[in-house]
């Protein structure tokens, strides 16, 4: 089985209507328009798996995909985006928390960064719901840095995990557009879903 093997299962707006909590299961995170379905398509080399828009608050359900009955990646929607309706932001203020909460089979956490603007409030608020799992945070959009920059931004990155009690070594520098930082990512998914033969991606699907 490969990465690219990954295909669309479901959409569920609330945290009962997901999947059997079965299996192994990571899940992709970020605030809005940090990169998160750039980063996805990159990593399982699929252009379209999951949907790029340029305007914020554009998923609102649980956006499942699965590999086979016991393995899944779980997209959620973007959080700090203050134009989502209140309803919308009410019910991800319950249905986020009882995520992390309650599912079992959760083995892993992607965080989305955007590294210009990395640990914002609300990344630190959503860190803290992920405190009982293990969570890799990717500094996406790094081609947007020059070398120098991104180191610079990488050492302000890690001072700021320190602080909040995240290893620094968990910290990645990730770009969608030139792949930097995907092997790495990819060979730690594989590692929580406990893919058999490690088979890493090295390009997206024309």
């Amino acid at each position: 089985m490969q990465l690219s093997d990954l295909r669309f299962l479901t959409s569920a707006p609330r945290v009962a209507q997901l999947p059997d909590d079965t299996g192994s299961e990571i899940v992709f995170a970020g605030r809005s328009n940090a990169g998160k379905s750039s980063a996805i398509n990159q990593l399982f080399a699929q252009r379209g798996l999951a949907k790029v828009s340029k305007q914020p608050g554009r998923t609102q359900a649980f956006n499942v995909f699965a590999f086979d009955p016991s393995r899944r990646v779980v997209d959620l929607p973007g959080y700090g985006y203050a134009k989502v309706p209140d309803s919308v932001q009410r019910r991800w203020g319950q249905e986020i928390p009882a995520y992390f909460a309650e599912r079992q089979s959760l083995a892993g956490v992607v965080l989305i960064m955007d590294v210009r603007h990395p640990f914002r409030e609300s990344d630190n608020q959503f860190l803290a719901l992920t405190a009982r799992h293990p969570v890799v945070v990717v500094l996406s959009k790094a081609d947007k840095l020059s070398k120098s920059q991104q180191n610079q931004r990488l050492g302000e990155a890690e001072r700021h995990a320190v602080a909040l009690g995240i290893d620094p070594e968990s910290l990645l520098l990730f770009s969608a557009q030139t792949g930097q930082g995907r092997e790495g990512l990819q060979s730690l998914i594989m590692e929580w879903l406990e893919f058999d033969q490690p088979n890493v991606e090295r390009e997206a699907e024309e």
